[in-house]
């Protein structure tokens, strides 16, 4: 008896283990670790993965349930990607479906879908007769027959078709269920199948075809005209039916005459969704390599050469030519047959970015981004796992891509906060990038200008067991020209001076002379932790979201107020709700103000405004980059995404309009953060020919952070930061996990979380964990809290958090882990909510 061990995608605490299932006879050649299958559960159908396959003696185990399905002739994941969910449910204390859900496309996440077919009943009863089905439902006016009917025709239908054709017969339908002229069935349904196409295809041999051609009617010339063009397509057959009929200019009754003489044959065929279909990339060939690029690319090719696995912390100044290193990299690893994965965070895949990899490896590239529609993200994973695509460029999610012999794995802007993906599984690209690569003996290159102090610190400490990256450096532009001079201004003193305006007198004059110079300028409004509230100045009132403890955002494009954390919405008001007096406003600058305010001060100046409201439609990020490229425009404007990833030859200033609105976050990384957003966005002038300049208004220009950024001195921040860091026992001193636990009565949540701390204390103190950080142990653990959240209450429901620090081989997470567990099995009917996040980037 041959068993598969199954994780069931039951997300529920109690379910998170394998179950053991009977492969039958007939699907044994079809499963194996990684299939996708549907397999009773309880009283229902439902979608799992096979983790493990054993062998057993016939009779061990009575009662087995048999697998019902396999959900893909392929296994959507390999045995590499089943160990790394296993690894990543450790890791991240999340449950292992949720891990192997991470890995697929959305379009394969089925869902059980009921079938209601004719019974036994219907059948013996002779139900296609009407008289039959008469004498079999008497008393029902007939709506029995039309249900049987319905169902006949369509050999199998859904309950939600079954409902929709005749919404009122519940009770009818729960009857012919009982009587078995109906059966329910479940089958698991993918959200989204391969896109199929009609196509005309020769029904006979090309000889066949030309001797008909010969013979062929006079009055049947169009038909004549099909048949000519496919026998001279033949290569290319089969051909899309709506190409042919566009091409030739017949209609499809020409065409079907044809196949009803059996020359030709209607079939279906499947057709890939690229969302780049027309577009043509520009081929590249590599470029030499200046000496500091060189000495980086012969120790990284070194390791892909020799099959490797060393991961290295890339530290190049913006403009350094940290992409074309990846470029022959990538090139290097496919020589040997092997793959290669280049993740670069969502806000900074741009076309550009696409633009360089599918120029130097054509269609060998597959992209995958959330701008993408489903089918399109589909399509681009199954080139992947069928090996008609050998590099995957992608965000955070692609560190997941099928490939079977993966060489190299590269993170661009590796600093980068969205990495960490924030709902569950709240995973870490980086460390599963760095896991993954270990699996199959692959190099891996975490690059930045600014990297996060946690890699940089591993890098120069080579301390940590699990993580240490090799530092290569390279602190040079490409093309040798000079990083830009910043230059910062105290907006204390601009309004000191009578100056009100949100652009300096600096900023005011440099954008007028490029305005003169034909120069293009790209300014970046930091929006980071501020947004446009709505306040009444006659009695201060504050416009917030009813379930959350928020102010609610405005938004000019739609003039409502929306909550950025529940999405609820609401008009923006007119008067004040609480005092009705007329006087309530917009507070806070929104890119649009700034867009009205260059109107104002520079008369026909043309502005692209890239923001939430401008990017929503598909395309729209590239679209309106393709416009600033083509110079229709002299200033692109917008929040963080237009600070990385960009190149373009005639900007030579950058203006950052508000520098300091993250400082006073209460975040430990604000610092940093802010750093690493003023060198990246300074890092787009004068990238070329034309050198750059950059403006920095600030209310805190004193700061380290803003003082070192406009230095472009990354050590000197670096020495500074990690100071205040180990004071305070903050990574990368130490490793931190957020537990943040929720519930709708503020009474019984504070409660629930003083016994969350009490615990671990309880537990920590037996192991001789627990203390304070100052000692000199290595394994130590400490927790602050329980505090009420920075947002205290997020849709209807309150919320505390704890937080653990911890540092050595001490199993902190598995501790959280369980204590968590035990809580919600002693409060399971009060609604309690505990989320862990493990390394978290948000402390929100």
């Amino acid at each position: 008896m041959d068993i598969a061990k199954v994780i069931v995608d039951v997300p529920v605490r109690s379910t998170d283990r394998p179950y053991d299932y009977l492969i039958p006879e007939s699907l044994k050649l079809w499963i194996e670790v990684g299939s996708r299958v549907a397999v009773p559960f309880g009283h229902r159908t439902v979608q799992g993965f096979v983790v493990s396959l054993e062998s057993g003696e016939k009779g061990t185990i009575p009662g087995l349930k048999a697998i019902q399905e396999v959900l893909d002739l392929l296994p959507p994941l390999s045995p590499e990607l089943v160990e790394l969910a296993d690894w990543m449910s450790r890791r991240y204390a999340c449950r292992r479906i949720s891990a192997l859900q991470a890995m697929l496309p959305t379009a394969l996440k089925g869902k059980a879908e009921r079938l209601i077919a004719l019974g036994d009943a219907a059948e013996e009863s002779g139900a296609a007769q009407e008289d039959e089905l008469f004498l079999m439902f008497p008393d029902t006016g007939g709506e029995e027959r039309e249900i049987t009917e319905f169902v006949r025709r369509g050999g199998e239908v859904s309950m939600k078709q079954l409902t929709r054709a005749f919404p009122e017969a519940a009770e009818t339908v729960k009857f012919m269920l009982r009587r078995g002229v109906l059966t329910e069935s479940q089958s698991i349904k993918d959200k989204m199948g391969k896109k199929k196409l009609k196509a005309v295809e020769l029904a006979i041999g090309i000889d066949s075809a030309q001797e008909a051609l010969e013979s062929f009617p006079a009055r049947s010339a169009r038909q004549k005209e099909v048949l000519a063009f496919l026998v001279e397509m033949e290569a290319m057959l089969p051909l899309p039916l709506k190409e042919v009929l566009s091409i030739l200019q017949v209609t499809a009754g020409t065409v079907k005459a044809l196949e009803e003489k059996g020359y030709i044959e209607i079939i279906e065929i499947e057709v890939y969704r690229d969302p780049y279909r027309g577009r043509d990339f520009k081929p590249s060939s590599p470029l030499p390599l200046t000496a500091e690029q060189q000495s980086v690319y012969n120790r990284i090719s070194r390791a892909v050469d020799e099959q490797l696995h060393e991961v290295f912390l890339l530290h190049g100044v913006t403009g350094s030519g940290k992409t074309e290193i990846y470029l022959q990299c990538i090139e290097r690893c496919m020589n040997q047959g092997r793959q290669a994965v280049v993740l670069v965070p969502e806000i900074a895949l741009t076309p550009q970015m696409v633009e360089r990899f599918k120029g130097r490896f054509g269609s060998g590239v597959a992209v995958m981004h959330s701008r993408l529609s489903v089918g399109e993200r589909y399509d681009e994973w199954r080139k992947i796992r069928e090996g008609k695509a050998t590099v995957a460029v992608g965000a955070r999610s692609a560190v997941f891509a099928p490939f079977a012999n993966l060489g190299l794995i590269i993170m661009d802007e590796e600093h980068e906060t969205s990495y960490k993906q924030e709902e569950n599984p709240k995973y870490n690209a980086r460390d599963v990038a760095v896991r993954r690569a270990e699996q199959g003996g692959a190099a891996v290159i975490l690059g930045s200008a600014t990297p996060s102090l946690e890699s940089y610190h591993a890098a120069r400490a080579q301390s940590d067991i699990h993580f240490s990256p090799v530092l290569l450096e390279m602190p040079s532009r490409a093309l040798g020209n000079e990083l830009p001079k910043v230059h910062v201004v105290d907006m204390r003193e601009e309004l000191k001076e009578g100056n009100r305006s949100m652009f300096s007198r600096r900023l005011h004059s440099a954008l007028s002379d490029r305005l003169e110079n034909g120069q293009q300028t790209v300014l970046l409004l930091n929006r980071r932790g501020f947004s446009t509230f709505v306040m009444c100045r006659s009695c201060g009132y504050v416009a917030g979201c009813p379930d959350c403890d928020i102010s609610l955002t405005y938004h000019s494009r739609s003039d409502n107020l929306r909550c950025h954390y529940c999405g609820h919405a609401e008009p923006a008001p007119k008067v004040c709700p609480e005092c009705a007096s007329e006087h309530i406003r917009f507070f806070g600058t929104g890119t649009q103000r700034v867009e009205e305010e260059l109107g104002k001060l520079f008369p026909g100046i043309r502005v692209i405004r890239m923001d939430v409201d401008t990017t929503t439609e598909k395309g729209s990020h590239e679209k309106l980059l393709n416009q600033f490229r083509d110079k229709k425009a002299d200033v692109l404007l917008g929040t963080q995404m237009v600070a990385k990833g960009l190149d373009f030859p005639d900007v030579t200033l950058v203006g950052v309009i508000t520098a300091d609105s993250a400082l006073n976050l209460p975040d430990f990384r604000a610092a940093e953060k802010t750093f690493q957003l003023l060198t990246q966005v300074a890092g787009r002038a004068g990238r070329h020919q034309l050198p750059g300049e950059v403006v920095v208004q600030s209310y805190t220009p004193e700061h380290y952070s803003i003082v070192h950024a406009s230095g472009h001195d990354y050590y000197s921040f670096v020495r500074e930061e990690l100071k205040h860091r180990k004071g305070l026992h903050y990574p990368p001193y130490c490793r931190l996990i957020l537990v943040t636990l929720s519930h709708e009565q503020l009474p019984l949540l504070l409660r629930l979380a003083e016994n969350y701390a009490l615990n671990i204390q309880g537990k920590a103190r037996q192991l001789r964990w627990y203390g304070s950080l100052d000692k000199l142990s290595s394994d130590a653990l400490d927790l602050l809290g329980p505090v009420a959240s920075p947002i205290p209450r997020l849709k209807g429901r309150y919320r505390f958090q704890c937080m653990i620090k911890w540092r050595g081989t001490i199993d902190a997470i598995g501790l959280a882990r369980q204590v968590a567990e035990e809580l919600e099995d002693s409060a399971r009917d009060t609604g309690l909510q505990i989320s862990i996040d493990v390394d978290p980037q948000m402390l929100m």
